[in-house]
């Protein structure tokens, strides 16, 4: 299954309920998010026990460090008696880790080019762009090219036989290999394509009756998606399609969305902070106080090298400041829960007391 494709499905079906694909992906962010509340009411929970019972971990280490095994033995029954799960706080992580990583995929493909390559939101120009980027503009007949392109076909073909026939949805045998450049690139230029015959899943007695293939070819360096037909010429298929020479820009708008998230980072990572218990342990406070510092400038060099597309970059400031608002709300459901939880402990005192007295 293509995952890739099924989340642009995902996409599309909520952007023609939204209306824009930017919206789209904001809702999804909310959707995604709302699932996984209950998850994160647990990952707090899980995080505020640890920070108590902290000191109490650390005495156990301490005493039995020179015999792992028994530590290890020690720390798992107290962990059970507590009822804390060191891993509850990874859950959400895990979880939304592969789903950032499909909508990534899904918004650098030439399928989501194609649909929405030009779908602006709010400031953002291109939902596809990155901060330097060449993404050229699908279906309007002409490549963006540089010597250096490299295109792949598409997964299927109609192919047009001599007897009028037309068989769709032909599979193309490894389709980053059926279509190559043939001569030399030259920007501005026409490109000679031609598309391997034997790439076609056919009986050879059909391959012989083709008159011409029509397939969708995308440039991966560009990610844009046009729609060639191959002519037969002997006993290949053969293409020219018109270039334009490929010119990479920055997009300050995805600068601008880079620094939105970055920002939203900092605030969520001090808001968590501060609802959380103060840390006792200043070496565990120190380490606190730089991962608020040097993650948000890690993750920010990361994203300035490796092209992060602003569809991605907007999930991940929605998803940040949804994290800031549930954080707040959770911590004061916490709160009140622990306050009526040591309202009914008082009382229970206060009741055995006046029967001692009585």
């Amino acid at each position: 299954m293509d995952f890739s494709a099924l989340m642009i499905q995902v996409l599309k079906v909520i952007a023609d309920f939204a209306g824009n694909w930017g919206l789209a992906i904001i809702i999804l962010t909310l959707i995604i998010r709302f699932a996984l509340w209950p998850a994160n009411v647990s990952q707090q929970k899980s995080m505020k026990t640890m920070q108590i019972i902290q000191p109490k971990i650390k005495m156990i280490q301490e005493k039995y460090k020179s015999d792992p095994e028994t530590m290890q033995r020690k720390m798992m029954e107290f962990w059970k008696e507590n009822k804390v799960n060191p891993m509850a706080g990874c859950l959400p992580m895990l979880i939304q880790l592969p789903i950032f990583i499909l909508l990534y995929s899904a918004l650098m493909s030439p399928a989501f080019i194609e649909q929405a390559g030009n779908a602006d939101f709010l400031f953002i120009k291109r939902l596809d762009a990155t901060i330097r980027s060449n993404a050229g503009l699908s279906n309007d007949g002409q490549f963006q090219l540089d010597k250096f392109a490299r295109i792949q076909s598409a997964k299927t073909a109609s192919v047009y036989l001599k007897n009028g026939e037309t068989l769709y949805d032909v599979r193309i045998k490894e389709p980053q290999k059926a279509v190559t450049i043939q001569g030399e690139i030259v920007p501005g230029e026409p490109v000679d394509l031609k598309l391997q015959m034997d790439s076609l899943n056919l009986k050879f007695e059909t391959l012989n009756s083709i008159e011409k293939v029509e397939t969708k070819v995308s440039n991966i360096q560009t990610r844009e998606t046009e729609n060639v037909t191959f002519n037969r010429k002997g006993d290949f298929l053969a293409a020219t399609v018109p270039t334009v020479k490929a010119v990479e820009s920055i997009h300050y708008d995805v600068i601008f969305l880079l620094v939105l998230f970055v920002g939203t980072m900092i605030l969520m990572q001090k808001v968590m902070m501060a609802q959380s218990p103060k840390q006792t342990d200043p070496n565990q406070a120190a380490i606190q106080k730089s991962m608020t510092t040097v993650m948000p400038i890690m993750i920010t060099i990361t994203f300035v090298f490796v092209p992060i597309p602003a569809g991605v970059l907007l999930y991940l400031v929605t998803s940040n400041i949804f994290q800031i608002i549930q954080t707040v709300i959770i911590n004061k459901q916490l709160e009140s829960e622990d306050k009526t939880t040591k309202s009914a402990s008082n009382a229970v005192i206060e009741a055995e007391v006046i029967d001692n007295k009585k």
